[in-house]
């Protein structure tokens, strides 16, 4: 019997697991799955390269699973985004929770005190976004001396984020004797020095070649005026009946072209960092399940977006790095289906697309402009133009903040090597500050807070 007629077993998984595994028609392991399961269930450190959509979350899940059910300590899995750890959390719990596998999802967005609460159980695995990971060290609420396995979901992304300084403080906090696993869609030189930071003689698994997009994605470009990307918008998604997913490069861009594909009469909805918690729950479940046709996104908040039978990515705007695009595609043409991604660049974009074909290896097609509608009010929806800095201007130090409206850099000028920003400690650091008020133990509304060292309780920063 050869690897895949083995399906998952011959990996050690145990048979609790397994028949969770075949319950839920996991029956064949996806090549991420299939090279790293293994190693990781022997203790062995892994460096993983994989894009979102290929099974790696299930590749680091069943190990942390295995390690709960043997009660060898805590795992903590550090991702990028609200969205991502809670996508993380859901597919944990899907194979975990029969077993009685305990998580806490520690994020901003959400009350500090059903946090501390999920803590207090003493949940086998914990997921969290690096700033309120680090909120709760700072308050006493979580203590990663127990910590055996580390996890590093989409590291690349952490250090675009500025969240460099807040990896490096949990680091301090942990056992110096674990079992860490890094996943990134790319392996700049910053993961690589972040790599012999955190791993030991770790095993390198990679799916596909850095910057290799899906091979069932076509891909296009347009060169096209700014004043005229609402009429080809328009033109396109009366072509394509299927799920659209459109690319901005702001929260407020994105606001403002959800707002101009519902005037042309399809439903759509956006996610940003300007809407709270629920409503991207919401706006990515209403996309998931068809209630909306079109979902406008920023790259920040998309991040991690595991959607099936998305027909169409459309690039708007084109990201704000090349490697960017990489993640943008990848999220149609999955398990076999074909996709399409579609690109508007403005006619001095020509460098900015030249830096993309240098990172895929392959040059992408310019398709030339269709026969356009007849311009309406509704296409003035978008139209001030959001101008980048010149090429000869890098960009700055990112400041960390979850933020998706931040000074666009050109493809030409050169990444921080750390990805990070200040080091300053910032309140709530992995997102907003939390909508929601946690209300105060003598009855009166307020923030939750935690006790110290000295029996006093201090109060979570605003």
């Amino acid at each position: 019997m050869n690897r895949k007629e083995q399906g998952f077993h011959g990996f050690g998984i145990a048979p609790a697991i397994m028949e969770i595994l075949t319950k839920l028609n996991f029956i064949t392991p996806t090549p991420i799955q299939e090279q790293a399961i293994a190693s990781l269930l022997q203790g062995k450190d892994v460096m993983g390269i994989a894009q979102t959509g290929t099974g790696k979350t299930l590749a680091f899940g069943i190990p942390l699973i295995q390690n709960a059910i043997q009660k060898k300590g805590t795992s903590l899995v550090i991702a990028p985004t609200r969205e991502l750890a809670l996508q993380i959390d859901e597919a944990i719990s899907a194979i975990g929770k029969p077993l009685g596998i305990k998580t806490a999802v520690l994020i901003g967005g959400e009350p500090i005190g059903k946090q501390i609460r999920q803590l207090s159980r003493n949940p086998n695995i914990i997921i969290g976004t690096p700033g309120r990971i680090v909120d709760h060290t700072e308050q006493r609420t979580v203590s990663l001396q127990h910590v055996k396995i580390l996890v590093l979901d989409e590291a690349d992304r952490m250090l675009d984020m500025g969240f460099a300084p807040q990896l490096k403080r949990i680091h301090a906090l942990l056992p110096k004797e674990r079992q860490t696993m890094l996943f990134s869609a790319t392996m700049p030189e910053s993961i690589v020095s972040i790599a012999r930071m955190y791993l030991s003689l770790p095993i390198r698994v990679e799916v596909a070649p850095q910057g290799s997009t899906a091979k069932d994605v076509t891909q296009e470009v347009f060169f096209v005026p700014h004043e005229d990307k609402p009429r080809l918008l328009e033109k396109v998604l009366q072509e394509y009946q299927g799920s659209v997913l459109v690319f901005a490069r702001t929260k407020h861009g994105a606001r403002k072209i959800a707002l101009m594909v519902r005037g042309f009469g399809n439903p759509a909805t956006e996610i940003h960092s300007n809407r709270s918690l629920n409503q991207r729950k919401e706006a990515l479940q209403g996309f998931k399940n068809g209630t909306y046709r079109v979902l406008v996104a920023t790259d920040i908040a998309a991040r991690g977006i595991d959607v099936k039978n998305i027909e169409l990515v459309i690039n708007y705007d084109l990201p704000e790095n090349a490697e960017d695009y990489v993640h943008r595609i990848g999220r149609t043409g999955r398990a076999g289906e074909v996709g399409r991604a579609i690109s508007f660049a403005r006619p001095d974009e020509k460098r900015d697309i030249r830096v993309i074909e240098q990172l895929i290896s392959r040059e992408l097609p310019v398709s030339k402009l269709p026969e356009l509608p007849t311009a309406h009010p509704l296409h003035r929806i978008e139209q001030r133009e959001e101008r980048r800095p010149s090429f000869s201007r890098s960009r700055g130090p990112s400041r960390g903040h979850f933020q998706d409206e931040r000074p666009r850099r050109s493809f030409g000028t050169p990444r921080s090597r750390t990805g990070q920003g200040s080091s300053r400690p910032r309140p709530f650091s992995s997102d907003r500050k939390p909508t929601t008020s946690v209300p105060s133990r003598n009855g009166g509304s307020g923030r939750s807070s935690a006790p110290s060292r000295n029996g006093v309780r201090r109060r979570f920063r605003p």
